[in-house]
């Protein structure tokens, strides 16, 4: 038995990631509690490509708590749970 989810790890410590934009090539920063951010050179739409435990989770709201738990499903837009 787990004291804490796994699946919640990188929200519950946000991790950096550093992408390469593929529009202009620029790195562009990425957190995993980020669904998308904007190329600071070009403008172009990144994506974090880390599937979230709170689309498929039944207790996502009480693991990441309500404050990131709102702010994800409206960045990932509203996905429903299994």
């Amino acid at each position: 038995m787990f004291d804490k989810c796994p699946g919640a790890a990188n929200l519950q410590t946000p991790t950096i990631e550093i992408k390469k934009c593929p529009e202009c090539g620029e790195e562009v920063e990425i957190f995993s509690t980020d669904f998308k951010v904007n190329c600071s050179k070009c403008g172009f739409i990144v994506f974090n490509d880390l599937e979230s435990c709170i689309q498929q989770c039944k207790y996502a709201e009480k693991c990441v708590g309500e404050e990131l738990y709102e702010k994800l499903k409206k960045d990932i837009g509203g996905g429903e749970r299994i």
